[in-house]
């Protein structure tokens, strides 16, 4: 492929995709529900034109443990962090209930997001920003903007996802990304008062919530 009509096929990855997604949380998901369809169809489209291969995507079992180690340096500092933030905010000190059988679920979840954060944006940002942690910080700030206006996601996600995209630049693998991301997730839902994050709600949710 042309490396500039490359380049311009991963700024619109890197731009046009977060716009739509954004589109999409705020209007299009009450309007054409069914159109989330754009972003399987746009995914694998990508992934096909820039040939991507299990080991750039972080689909792999190879650096499965170096990733790893990696994850458990900068999660073991975030999730005692969130910890303390909840004590000190009176979060109960007992389990809340569900919160272990909906784990599976959330990972999941988790699991598309990393796909999208990083297997394709960060995977694009890097090749068109060559500094890392310049790579990492956008790439962080796409992922707080989805998270628009919560005002406790919103500063997480960025600080969370620039580190996860570092991580991945770094080691490219997923899977521990995704783990660390679901526990720290569930540390942050039970960390700070509901009536701050409304459930973990995004957009019109966020306004719409009821405590």
């Amino acid at each position: 492929m042309n490396p500039l009509l490359k380049r311009w096929l991963s700024l619109a990855d890197v731009t046009l995709l977060p716009v739509f997604t954004i589109w999409f949380i705020w209007r299009v998901q009450f309007t054409a529900r069914g159109a989330w369809v754009i972003f399987v169809v746009w995914l694998v489209a990508s992934l096909l034109v820039h040939r991507d291969t299990p080991k750039t995507l972080g689909w792999r079992a190879d650096n499965i443990w170096p990733a790893t180690k990696q994850a458990l340096a900068v999660f073991g500092v975030m999730a005692p962090g969130l910890v303390i933030i909840g004590f000190l905010l009176g979060a109960s000190r007992h389990v809340p209930p569900g919160l272990i059988s909906s784990l599976g679920g959330y990972f999941a979840f988790c699991l598309l997001q990393q796909v999208a954060l990083n297997s394709l944006l960060h995977n694009r940002m890097l090749s068109l920003v060559q500094n890392e942690g310049v790579a990492a910080a956008f790439t962080g700030a796409i992922f707080a903007a989805c998270h628009w206006p919560n005002p406790v996601l919103v500063p997480l996600t960025f600080v969370g996802g620039a580190a996860m995209a570092w991580m991945f630049g770094r080691a490219r693998n997923i899977i521990p990304l995704a783990i660390g991301q679901a526990l720290l997730g569930m540390i942050v839902g039970w960390a700070f008062p509901m009536a701050w994050h409304h459930h973990m709600r995004v957009g019109p949710g966020y306004y719409e919530w009821r405590g």
